[in-house]
């Protein structure tokens, strides 16, 4: 079986969900190459595997957005004419940014019309797929999870360390967000909730590259006034994401829509305790992995919550290590290769 993934491994350093994925179907005998348009057209492969397909349309410039999804539905168009099969991971139901919702919606349609097969990587989250674009009914569907980080980032130094490391006080206490920072994971949110906290001890670390300036500036006023808040506006390098983990008693996840979140099994890859809303993927993950390492809530993100959530992570008994089996890689490997033979099975 040979396989192209959009994207397969470039994006390792970024996200290294696609290469642990692909690493372990090729341990599997499965050929996967990565995407480019010349080995597309020259055809050959079996199943083309489609990661975000909404970024075509992540560009404010409508005339760029609508070139980009002309091409890219094109290229689908080839791909099926050279009897390819296309499968899609459902990462999102559509664009964070939403910059043209008529242009969007013309292009999931007539995406949507060439999918023969799509990966959930939750119950709910297939559900929602299936209350957002009924017509994937009649395609094949499966639900694989979305594999853990225990063991891809290095993860050799000590709370005492890694507080050292970012000037954080031994006795604080360590709220941390994590990740690239957009509009929809509502770090504004979580800052005012912060805020309120009346404690000197509780400290906030902000840690991700945001997409724009705006939301730069933005943030950075927010926590100019707190002295507690840390906020490092910058991509995290591999072997930095443990010195902001170990250093933190609770990871927060403010999002005001969620699907599914990596950021989520990244935290617990590091055995820390996640607040997030009770949304999307978050309810499976906590029903997954236990209510004592994913706390959930609803509306929002209020100082009550902030305050309740970390005397939680703290105090609460939890096992030294999440519980993470069904995430692993290589099972992940398997059920995406049977899903890729029933889609080829499919006349």
């Amino acid at each position: 079986m040979k396989i192209i993934a959009l994207p397969a491994f470039r994006n390792r350093k970024i996200n290294p969900y696609n290469s642990l994925l692909y690493e372990n179907l090729i341990a599997l005998g499965i050929r996967v190459e990565e995407f480019s348009v010349w080995k597309l057209v020259r055809g050959g492969y079996d199943i083309w595997h489609i990661h975000w397909p909404e970024l075509v349309l992540n560009t404010p410039s409508y005339l760029m957005a609508t070139l980009r999804a002309k091409a890219f539905l094109s290229l689908m168009g080839i791909a099926r004419k050279r009897g390819i099969k296309i499968v899609w991971t459902v990462h999102n139901l559509r664009s964070h940014e939403g910059f043209h919702p008529k242009l969007e919606e013309r292009f999931w349609e007539r995406f949507l019309g060439m999918v023969d097969g799509h990966i959930s990587l939750t119950s709910i989250g297939q559900e929602e797929l299936f209350r957002t674009y009924p017509q994937l009914r009649r395609v094949p569907g499966f639900v694989i999870p979305h594999g853990h980080y225990r063991d891809v980032y290095p993860n050799n130094i000590s709370r005492k360390q890694a507080r050292a490391l970012l000037g954080l006080p031994m006795d604080s206490r360590v709220i941390l967000f994590i990740g690239q920072i957009r509009k929809y994971k509502n770090l504004p949110s979580l800052i005012r909730a912060f805020n309120s906290l009346p404690e000197k001890d509780v400290r906030l670390v902000i840690a991700g590259k945001p997409v724009d300036r705006e939301l730069t500036n933005q943030l950075f006023k927010l926590v100019k006034s707190d002295s507690r808040i840390m906020f490092h506006p910058k991509f995290i390098p591999s072997e930095e994401i443990q010195v902001y983990l170990n250093s933190a008693d609770l990871v927060v996840l403010p999002y005001s829509e969620i699907l599914n979140s990596g950021s989520a099994l990244l935290a617990l890859s590091f055995d820390r305790p996640v607040l997030a809303p009770a949304k999307g993927s978050m309810i499976e993950l906590r029903d997954s992995v236990g209510k004592e390492w994913v706390m959930l809530y609803t509306g929002e993100l209020t100082g009550d919550t902030l305050s309740n959530a970390l005397e939680w992570a703290i105090l609460e008994k939890r096992p030294a290590r999440a519980p993470l089996d069904r995430f692993s890689w290589d099972n992940i490997a398997r059920e995406t290769l049977k899903a890729y033979k029933k889609v080829l099975e499919r006349e």
